[in-house]
């Protein structure tokens, strides 16, 4: 095979050159967000290829996803060199037990399908764990090859979704059925193999020969498991090129740690450290936002550089309540759409699966499409549950029948905190049918009918893209929207040491970096402010301002008018105008119509009845 090396080096910065041309090992590339990683990393590979460092069978690449080790066997090709190894960790440890080990049993498609009757023979209190949590604990443990028998005694302070004598019960009848039934689950891939090679050293070098070098992509994400296999497929050579970015480690939940890329020098004194800070996605404005939180974000300094050309300032708001910050949201998406940014262009990244569903009805109603990456509200667990057991009461009052079903599927008086964040998701959805259901005067079957018409998305793929930090980890998109900024809600409530604040501080700095142009942040005074958004230099931004004039003698006079103007009207006061609209009023102070008809939740017939009033009562209003 032929590859052109100056064809390789074309186009490359400094950086991505000097990585580019170390074609032997250890390097470690500390990559930074929208550095051009996988065009550096694919480059280095060709270029191993082109100077005779190694052959095409020689190198091997694991990444973590299917859909990564897929683009950079597509770019390799595209560089003239095909047949490089390019797979993920699973994959790979596969075909070699498949190999070496040809009896080792099927793959467990899903842990659920063993964990379901595990769970359902649970005492009552922890039925309702949603079995992803379950099985997540379960990966956890596997991944630190942590067995049932070494479990609880080195949980070191990791707390599971269930007390820990119950997640060992449950974690000895996983094993059990999963050895009865005669199947492995993708944990065991790695450590079956890892075994055989430990057992079989001669098996492992036959291996080592014919594996000269060695890439791994996001290393940052490597987990105990997995390093133990890379060791042994290593052994005492040294040609590995470490790819990652410890600002962007959000996946502890697993077992994943940086730690592996930050102690790489040390472990390989000779390595070469090389730091990808110049950014291709970004724009200086955005860029400068994130770096905010760099001081705080992980021990290796690193400080991203924007190539692309200046932009808008990112904008922050905070709202009075939280229907007033959902009704900015759907502003904002409304104006970028007017601008004719596509709609899968546009991204609202949420903590939590539980919070589409607050942006779900509100995007419907405003005829603005939208997809929901990793389940919509009526796919998720809880609203399945519900749904189900609705069936058998179709003619049952709405508020009834939903309160009963949500209590059968598990609904709690109060949610702990030892609660993972799919329980989170779990209650909180729960919750959210009662609520929905409370409002609703008719029965079970139109209360369905009427969930379906609000939520049920049509399912081709299109639409502003709603979707967790984790989901949109890899990707980007033109504008970003974060909402929700709140004390509990992003860092959330769960994250009580320091190690896990940091970790959320990193979350939020995934979101940032996602967007290439345009960046909204948002919360509500309803609840405390994230501390993220003062490390970010807006804890007394002009929506703080905003906050204080909605408090202020304005808005106590509005809140009396309507008091007044409701007991007159003989209507309830939210009737006339809800808070959210009096504190938007009291804030932008409207001297006019025309000022006040910008306001949402001033209609036309409001307008009219209200309007001369309302303007009136403005002007004999002192400001403070």
């Amino acid at each position: 095979m032929t590859v052109d090396p100056g064809r390789i080096l074309e186009g490359l910065n400094h950086e991505q050159r000097e990585a580019v041309e170390a074609v032997r090992g250890p390097v470690c590339i500390l990559a930074g967000a929208g550095s051009g990683k996988t065009t550096t990393i694919t480059r280095r590979i060709a270029y191993q290829v082109a100077t005779g460092a190694f052959a095409v069978e020689q190198i091997l690449a694991v990444t973590f996803t299917d859909k990564a080790a897929g683009e950079m066997r597509a770019r390799l090709e595209a560089l003239g060199v095909a047949g490089v190894r390019a797979r993920t960790f699973h994959a790979t440890a596969l075909a070699q037990l498949h190999h070496l080990v040809p009896d080792t049993g099927q793959i467990l498609p899903s842990k659920g399908i063993l964990l379901g009757p595990i769970v359902r023979s649970l005492h009552r209190a922890f039925r309702s764990r949603p079995l992803a949590e379950i099985a997540t604990e379960i990966e956890w443990a596997k991944n630190r090859r942590l067995a049932p028998d070494r479990y609880v005694d080195e949980l070191d302070g990791h707390r599971p979704p269930v007390p820990e004598d119950v997640m060992l019960r449950i974690y000895r009848g996983y094993e059990e059925r999963k050895r009865r039934a005669g199947r492995i689950d993708f944990e065991d891939v790695l450590e079956h193999l890892v075994r055989f090679y430990e057992e079989n050293p001669a098996a492992c070098e036959r291996f080592r020969a014919q594996c000269g070098a060695i890439t791994v992509d996001e290393y940052q994400d490597v987990n105990l498991l997995q390093q133990a296999l890379l060791d042994l497929w290593l052994g005492d050579r040294d040609e590995l090129c470490a790819v990652g970015d410890d600002y962007q480690a959000i996946f502890s939940f697993t077992g994943a740690t940086p730690e592996y890329l930050l102690r790489m020098p040390s472990r390989y004194p000779g390595a070469r450290v090389i730091h990808l800070e110049e950014n291709f996605r970004s724009t200086p404005e955005v860029l400068e936002f994130a770096n905010r939180l760099v001081p705080a974000l992980g021990r290796v300094a690193k400080k991203l550089r924007a190539t692309r050309d200046p932009g808008p300032e990112p904008q922050v708001e905070v709202r009075v309540t939280r229907e007033a910050e959902i009704a900015w949201i759907v502003e904002r998406i409304r104006a970028l759409r007017q601008e004719e940014v596509l709609d899968e262009e546009i991204a609202v990244l949420l903590r939590v699966n539980a919070r589409s569903d607050d942006l779900e009805g509100p995007l419907a109603e405003a005829g603005i499409p939208y997809q929901v990456r990793g389940g919509s509200f009526l796919e998720r667990p809880a609203v399945r549950a519900v749904l189900r057991l609705l069936r058998r009461a179709a003619e049952v009052p709405a508020a009834d029948a939903v309160r009963t079903a949500a209590e059968q599927a598990g609904l709690l008086d109060e949610v702990p905190d030892e609660l993972g964040e799919e329980g989170v998701t779990f209650q909180e959805d729960l919750r959210r049918l009662v609520i929905l259901a409370a409002g609703h005067d008719g029965s079970a079957e139109s209360f369905v009918a009427d969930l379906r018409d609000r939520f049920e998305s049509d399912g081709d793929g299109r639409g502003v893209q709603l979707l967790t930090y984790h989901r949109a980890k890899g990707l980007e998109f033109e504008a970003v929207l974060l909402p929700f900024l709140q004390a509990g809600e992003l860092p959330i409530r769960q994250a009580k040491t320091e190690e896990a604040l940091v970790e959320e501080r990193r979350l939020l700095y995934v979101g940032l970096t996602r967007a290439k142009r345009r960046l909204f942040l948002s919360a509500s005074f309803e609840r405390k402010l994230s501390p993220f958004l003062a490390e970010l230099g807006e804890a007394r931004s002009p929506a703080a301002a905003r906050h204080d004039s909605a408090s202020g003698p304005a808005f106590q006079a509005l809140k009396t008018w309507r008091r007044e103007r409701a007991m007159a009207d003989g209507v309830p006061a939210y009737v006339v105008f809800h808070d959210s609209t009096l504190a938007e009023i009291a804030t932008r102070r409207p001297q006019t119509r025309f000022e006040l008809a910008e306001v949402a939740g001033v209609g036309p017939a409001k307008l009219e009845r209200y309007g001369g009033e309302l303007i009136d009562l403005l002007a004999s209003t002192p400001e403070s």
